[in-house]
């Protein structure tokens, strides 16, 4: 497989390979996502054996809005509608129940989903065009450095995946901060590039 690099706006090749059940390396603000057809369970697996990560480690899933995220989630909750309108498109991660639309290797067999808008035009866009939430992990092999460029993501990945998109270096080069939405209060699963101090003021607790 010879791992086509996208350098212009023409998205039209990333799309169709996402819908055809391929991979693509994503740019974000964060790091280089693997983008993989989140509802197609043999596309999740997939990016499972391409990263040489464990089925039992969840994904998230990246979403152009609040929209497509309800499609995946079992019910938005007004503390996700405050966070998304404060920090959409950005570095947050929520979790939240997920519906049944999405496949159980996406979420290691568990009952919620984590879901992002990610700030990065591109990938935005590939994400509206194709219509399709992404499983999009960071585009390393398990245990080694997330990619900060399309550079990185070939040094892993070349002639493994479809395509990768060159959108530049990641502006943060940190992965997005995770917050649990699912209980009564929330819950920071991991503390990445957006703060708790930032999160606790948007949802009236500081």
């Amino acid at each position: 497989m010879k791992t086509v690099v996208i350098k212009d706006k023409d998205l039209s090749y990333a799309v169709e390979v996402i819908k055809n059940g391929g991979l693509v390396g994503v740019p974000t603000e964060t790091v280089y996502g693997l983008a993989g057809n989140g509802l197609d369970a043999a596309a999740v697996a997939r990016i499972y054996e391409v990263k040489g990560r464990p089925e039992i480690k969840p994904l998230s899933l990246l979403v152009p809005g609040l929209d497509v995220a309800a499609t995946v989630c079992d019910g938005i909750p007004k503390s996700a509608h405050l966070l998304a309108e404060a920090f959409w498109p950005g570095p947050l991660t929520i979790v939240l129940p997920k519906s049944d639309t999405v496949p159980s290797i996406v979420t290691a067999g568990g009952d919620t989903i984590g879901v992002r808008c990610p700030d990065h035009p591109l990938t935005l866009e590939l994400l509206r065009l194709s219509e399709i939430p992404a499983a999009a992990p960071s585009a390393n092999i398990s245990d080694m450095p997330s990619p900060k460029s399309a550079e990185e993501v070939l040094e892993y990945f070349s002639g493994k995946i479809d395509c990768v998109i060159d959108g530049g270096k990641c502006e943060l080069g940190i992965e997005s901060t995770i917050v649990s939405l699912t209980e009564d209060t929330y819950k920071i699963i991991r503390q990445g590039a957006l703060s708790e101090e930032h999160i606790r003021s948007v949802l009236g607790l500081n």
